[in-house]
């Protein structure tokens, strides 16, 4: 026959197994994120009202304000606040769902290297989204707004609209997030033998260009914004080298040690 169906069921089994464990952890990733939108929904103008405060304390007291320039504007930037938070209400539930489901793949020593990525993830992020809310926010909104006044004999007043001004803190915070994500993503190449710290050490000076570049991006048109970014990074990524000189000379140690019992084996 010029084709021919196979006996293939035992080669399924597996496949099928796993198929149905990942749709039953999509289903509580997403009964998780529904139950904390709602959550969040319920206290959505607290929520808002905590992403508004930077651009609030920015304007002069008693002179600042958002606009909506479309009937449905403010309620679905409600929707949009709700979804934001319920993410970051549920990201435990998310991540330890995707650990169980990715662990039981993996040995037991890449489980040891694994994990703890996956703790220090949240937290960096949380750290930069941190830096973006308290620090650099602040700042970029007191410039931004400087540049209202007099003009040609007419009044320049920022009127920022709810919608907009969501989209910024958004973009604020996951920028500075992912931005802080950096090391993770350098000491994964690194254990994954991808990159080697001598070679991230000979590219340092790329790497200060493409941060400075990224902060320039990724921030308002200020040096004090840009800086804000930059430096953070800068002393994250030279504190991931000499993270990956700890752990290059460890495993160098490990090796030997076990190349000494090796030869004593034999």
């Amino acid at each position: 026959m010029a084709f021919e169906i196979k006996d293939i069921d035992e080669s399924q089994a597996p496949l099928l197994e796993h198929l149905i464990e990942l749709r039953s952890r999509l289903m509580r990733c997403i009964a998780a994120l529904a139950i904390s939108f709602g959550v969040c929904f319920y206290f959505v103008k607290q929520i808002f009202a905590f992403l508004v405060a930077p651009l609030a304390n920015a304007f002069p007291n008693g002179q600042g304000r958002l606009v909506y320039t479309k009937l449905y504007e403010a309620f679905f930037v409600e929707l949009k606040v709700a979804l934001f938070a319920g993410f970051i209400v549920s990201f435990p539930v998310l991540a330890n769902q995707l650990w169980a489901f990715v662990a039981p793949g993996l040995y037991a020593k890449e489980k040891k290297a694994f994990l703890p990525f996956l703790i220090a993830t949240p937290i960096l992020f949380l750290m930069g989204a941190a830096l973006a809310y308290y620090v650099v926010m602040p700042q970029a909104f007191r410039w931004l707004l400087g540049f209202g006044g007099q003009m040609g004999g007419l009044k320049l007043e920022a009127l920022p609209s709810t919608g907009d001004y969501l989209s910024l803190v958004m973009q604020f915070i996951f920028a500075f997030g992912i931005s802080f994500l950096l090391p993770v993503l350098l000491m994964l190449l690194n254990r994954a033998g991808l990159v080697t710290r001598d070679q991230l050490s000979g590219a340092r000076r790329y790497v200060i260009v493409a941060i400075v570049a990224a902060a320039a991006l990724l921030t308002p048109p200020d040096v004090a914004s840009q800086l804000m970014l930059a430096v953070p990074l800068l002393i994250l990524f030279e504190g991931t080298m000499i993270f990956m000189w700890f752990t290059e000379k460890r495993d160098a140690k490990v090796k030997a040690a076990e190349a000494v019992v090796e030869v004593q084996e034999s």
